[in-house]
Order: structure tokens, then C-alpha cells, then sequence
């Protein structure tokens, strides 16, 4: 296990994460279903390798078969997450999001 750090980008998690919240993130963590979680997007969408892969940052939903059902918070404005590409398998689940350590206060 180790740690990571994340950035959000976009407004697919509002209200509970706004663009440029950041993140810590515990890798390899035990994640269960309402867990926020750093995930690798299964399926390029440029067709890339694994390794560029987008990174997303989701909530688990729920278990599916061998794999997780992500979904965004703010489905109007997060359409990139499991109704789009499937559930994603353990080894895509990068952690689990513990802190969010910045901005201190939201006004």
C-alpha cells in the first residue's frame, strides 16, 4: 500500500468534489460499495495502452460480477463513468479517496 495524490478536474463528483479539490488517495485499499476511489478508465479512449489511460475519480455503486459499478455523483454533468464503459475490474481500482486536503474551507 502506499499513497497518492490527485487533483479533480472536472465537475462529474459535485457537489461532494469540485474542480481543484485535491486528493489523497490510498493505494492498493480495501474498497466497498459508497467508497470514492481512484480508478483507471477501462478503455482507452484514443485507443492508447493501458498506461495512458484516463484516470477518473468515482463512487462505487456497487459490486458486479468479478468487477465494480462506478458512477458519478452529478450524473447530468458525469457521463464517463460505468453506464458508458462497463464496470471496471479490481486490478483498475488504483485506491481509495481518504482526505480532501485542499482548499481547507469551501464558501
Amino acid at each position: 500500500m502506499g499513497w497518492r495524490v490527485v487533483v479533480v478536474a472536472g465537475e462529474s463528483m459535485t457537489p461532494s468534489l469540485r474542480p481543484g479539490d485535491c486528493l489523497l488517495v490510498r493505494t492498493g485499499a480495501r474498497v466497498r460499495t459508497g467508497d470514492v476511489v481512484l480508478a483507471r478508465r477501462p478503455h482507452a479512449m484514443d485507443g492508447a495502452e493501458s498506461e495512458s489511460r484516463l484516470l477518473l475519480v468515482k463512487r462505487v455503486a456497487r459490486r458486479v460480477g468479478s468487477g465494480w459499478w462506478l458512477a458519478s455523483d452529478n450524473a447530468e454533468r458525469g457521463l464517463d463513468d460505468s453506464r458508458s464503459f462497463g464496470a471496471v475490474t479490481d486490478a483498475d481500482v488504483l485506491g481509495k479517496v481518504v482526505l480532501r486536503y485542499y482548499p481547507w474551507r469551501r464558501h
